[in-house]
């Protein structure tokens, strides 16, 4: 991932940019999930959203990735590739979106259930975001790393949910992903102490059961093992004097 960096005030002003589009592209699919509609038809939505801003996709092209952001339902993970599969009632649906604006990246998920749904889902949904505010509260200058996986792992250990532990939260910047890396749980190892400037993507990933996951055969799709829902929230954030400032919600 590089060497860990802190950005300007002006630089981590065209984040907020890029995270402003990355949040419209949200509302936008979000809108538009409804039975029946494709993924493939969410995706063009996206891809609309990112060229009527003049922004560039930090997905597309990703290590060959096909679309502009990744549709996960049910028991997959994050990764999804959109196709022509249709979005079902009471699914569980998660949305990983990234935009650049002149050459810098934000990036963010969501998770929501389509209609009614069932409690579960609707609970995991909840506490998973939940587990993301605990995260991004604890990032403030002085603060670890260590610190703000532990505050996620403790909001998902209270609720028994699994969690995701091979993909992790991560710096951002001129790249998509730069180190360093922000796991969902303590590791037990020293961390990055944070300062003002450093810029990172926290992104709890949790389940209803068991937190192992594979990859399908499209070699990108991540999925538990055992079948069981799985939600997905990120935003990427800045720390900045005292606590950090959210660069894809509300901006």
């Amino acid at each position: 991932m590089g060497a860990i960096t802190r950005k300007s005030p002006a630089e981590i002003a065209l984040m907020r940019r890029a995270g402003a589009i990355v949040e419209e592209i949200h509302n936008l699919v979000q809108e538009a999930a409804v039975p029946g509609a494709s993924t493939a038809e969410l995706n063009a939505i996206a891809e609309r959203c990112i060229e009527r801003h003049g922004a560039t996709s930090n997905f597309k092209g990703y290590h060959g990735f096909p679309s502009v952001i990744c549709i996960s339902l049910d028991s997959e993970v994050v990764h999804g590739i959109p196709g022509d599969r249709e979005i079902k009632e009471g699914a569980l649906v998660s949305i990983d979106a990234g935009a650049i604006w002149d050459g810098w990246h934000a990036d963010g998920a969501r998770s929501f259930v389509v209609g009614e749904g069932s409690p579960e889902a609707k609970r995991l949904v909840a506490v998973t975001r939940e587990a993301l505010d605990a995260g991004i509260a604890a990032a403030r200058p002085g603060a670890t790393i260590e610190e703000i996986s532990g505050a996620i792992e403790d909001v998902a250990l209270r609720a028994g949910y699994g969690i995701v532990r091979p993909y992790v939260g991560h710096g951002i910047g001129r790249a998509m992903h730069e180190a360093p890396q922000v796991p969902n749980y303590r590791t037990g190892r020293k961390s990055l102490t944070l300062a003002e400037g450093h810029c990172l993507a926290i992104e709890p990933m949790l389940t209803l059961g068991s937190p192992e996951v594979g990859v399908m055969e499209d070699e990108w799709t991540v999925v538990t093992i055992d079948g069981s829902l799985a939600a997905h929230w990120e935003e990427s954030i800045a720390i900045v004097a005292g606590g950090s400032t959210i660069l894809t919600r509300g901006s």
